[in-house]
């Protein structure tokens, strides 16, 4: 599995139609020294369709395979372990509408003097990557300022423990209790109820989202597709990616596979639909700082 981390990409994907959105200004208090608390939308509570079945991996592999012109996602068997297609129920809950900006994290890191999102040359060597180093360089941050002109842009380079700290702070600085979604939580939310393979329904479609087969190979604005046309409420796409707060749903023991963490990225480099699906369960060390890796809060 140690290819699949090669791949660790950004893809613009929206929230499903069983969310529903709420004003940021009624979640965020009075208090002028607060920040406002990011928009979120509310995923209702009930069953949901997770996971996949034989079908839907055979019709990943054979999208990358048309994509690819090979067969190696299917040799390294990307998909084989996906959790098995079936209902679940969950309680209602808030999650945010779009990745938390570079200018959100921002207020984060001058409040706080937390390290600021970034990766030196040595630790990206380390990682294996076949992506250039110098390809990071667009999302670092010079001291505590995120790179001029991708303020709205999601903030990527940014580790599991980030994910966690922002989410500490922000519960502090809004007096609302936020936290990292779980697996559940972000499959529900990015899928909805009735299993459908994308977000939008069963059949790829490279205009519903930031991938290489129509984006600027890059990340975006939130609210913004590939193509940096302003987004319809109703389709609402994100240009980010998602943590997850109990992977697998059996707490922290599960964040470690064989010294990866079982998580969310998504891919804006890459054609084809196989690893944007909902139900991919991609796997990254919870340290790694990657362009396509940032933060989607859920609001208790």
């Amino acid at each position: 599995m140690g290819a699949l981390l090669t791949l660790a990409m950004l893809v613009v994907a929206p929230l499903s139609a069983c969310t529903q959105a709420v004003s940021a200004a009624g979640l965020t208090t009075n208090d002028p020294a607060r920040p406002t608390a990011p928009a979120v939308a509310a995923v209702p509570a009930g069953p949901f369709v997770m996971g996949s079945d034989a079908a839907e991996r055979e019709a990943a592999y054979r999208l990358d395979e048309a994509a690819y012109g090979h067969s190696r996602t299917r040799e390294w068997g990307w998909y084989d372990n996906e959790p098995a297609r079936r209902t679940v129920e969950l309680a209602d809950y808030f999650i945010t509408r779009t990745p938390i900006t570079n200018a959100q994290y921002a207020a984060f890191v001058r409040a706080t003097g937390h390290p600021a999102p970034d990766v030196d040359r040595a630790t990206w060597k380390g990682y294996r990557l076949i992506h250039p180093y110098q390809r990071t360089r667009r999302h670092a941050w010079t001291g505590a300022a995120p790179p001029a002109g991708r303020e709205e842009h999601p903030v990527v380079l940014v580790s599991h423990a980030d994910a966690r700290a922002y989410a500490a702070w922000l519960t502090e600085a809004t007096g609302r209790t936020w936290r990292l979604p779980s697996e559940r939580e972000w499959e529900k939310a990015a899928r909805g109820a009735d299993g459908r393979r994308f977000p939008w329904g069963d059949a790829f479609d490279a205009e519903r989202l930031n991938s290489h087969d129509r984006g600027p190979f890059d990340t975006v604005p939130v609210g913004v597709s590939g193509r940096r046309q302003p987004l319809r409420p109703a389709r609402c796409r994100r240009s980010g990616l998602r943590m997850d707060r109990d992977a697998f749903g059996l707490g922290r023991r599960a964040l470690h596979r064989q010294g990866r963490l079982v998580g969310r990225f998504r891919l804006w480099n890459l054609p084809t639909g196989g690893p944007a699906r909902p139900a991919g369960r991609p796997q990254t060390h919870p340290d790694r700082l990657s362009p396509g890796r940032g933060i989607n809060p859920c609001l208790n």
